[in-house]
């Protein structure tokens, strides 16, 4: 891979693609833009590899690798998803290796038919369908109390098994985050002395250790969820918030951002 200005992470929904009708249309400048300029845009999302492998496609960032399963795995550039789900059988068969008492508290996407999968998240059939084909993390509802939850985690934090808790979910996984992956892609892009500068795009919970980790982190404001709490990096001025929304957001950060650092940088 060759030296970029800038590498570009972003989340997906509620970020580059609007949180009603999944369109990215008013983010298309941008991306021309950043393609004008050699950055690579990495999509960063919970979504599975065969969810985020043809949206990668129609973005013509096919080029560039993708962060999936929330930091739990890597989509390789130029390639279709693996087939290989190993690890998330594995998961599986820890997960069913507790104690029933406890397992029968949690139910995840491996325990929902497809229908079931698009009744509980909203998704049309067909993206429930590829949302339940997954690599390496599994999302699910815990409805024990909490003190079991407790003993649940316990059980699986045996096994080699995290937990993250997002806005719905707890996603169980072999552990990676965002800004983890962030930063095995900013060394595969970068030279023994100097890694490029990061820019990182996010609006929920999930995103914080990613804009955190960024050298320039943007929080896409976004009505539908709760408002992210002010980041320390916000008062250095590394980190910025969109007044517009979505894409459109995404738009007018990415450019005006794009602007300053070519300018910094006289080119």
């Amino acid at each position: 891979m060759s030296n970029p200005p800038f590498v570009v992470f972003s989340d997906l929904d509620g970020t580059l693609l609007d949180h009603e009708d999944y369109s990215w249309a008013p983010a298309l400048p941008a991306l021309s833009k950043l393609r004008a300029v050699g950055a690579p845009v990495v999509l960063a999302s919970s979504k599975t590899a065969p969810e985020i492998a043809p949206i990668r496609d129609q973005m013509r960032l096919t080029q560039y690798p993708a962060i999936v399963e929330n930091g739990a795995g890597l989509l390789p550039p130029g390639t279709s998803p693996r087939a290989d789900n190993s690890a998330y059988l594995h998961l599986r068969e820890i997960l069913d290796g507790v104690k029933p008492g406890l397992r029968r508290h949690f139910q995840g996407f491996g325990d929902w038919s497809d229908e079931e999968v698009a009744e509980q998240t909203g998704l049309p059939l067909e993206n429930a369908r590829l949302a339940r084909r997954r690599a390496f993390s599994e999302p699910g509802i815990w409805t024990g109390p909490a003190e079991m939850r407790d003993l649940f985690l316990t059980a699986l934090a045996e096994e080699g098994v995290t937990a993250r808790r997002g806005g719905r979910y707890l996603t169980l996984s072999f552990g990676g985050t965002k800004a983890d992956r962030m930063e095995m892609i900013l060394q595969a892009y970068g030279t023994d002395d100097t890694l490029p500068v990061s820019i990182a795009l996010g609006d929920a919970p999930n995103d914080v250790e990613m804009l955190n980790a960024a050298d320039h982190g943007i929080i896409i404001a976004n009505s539908f969820g709760a408002e992210l709490p002010i980041l320390a990096g916000e008062r250095a001025g590394r980190i910025r918030r969109s007044t517009k929304e979505g894409p459109a957001g995404w738009n007018e950060m990415i450019l005006a951002l794009v602007s300053e650092l070519t300018a910094r940088n006289g080119s």
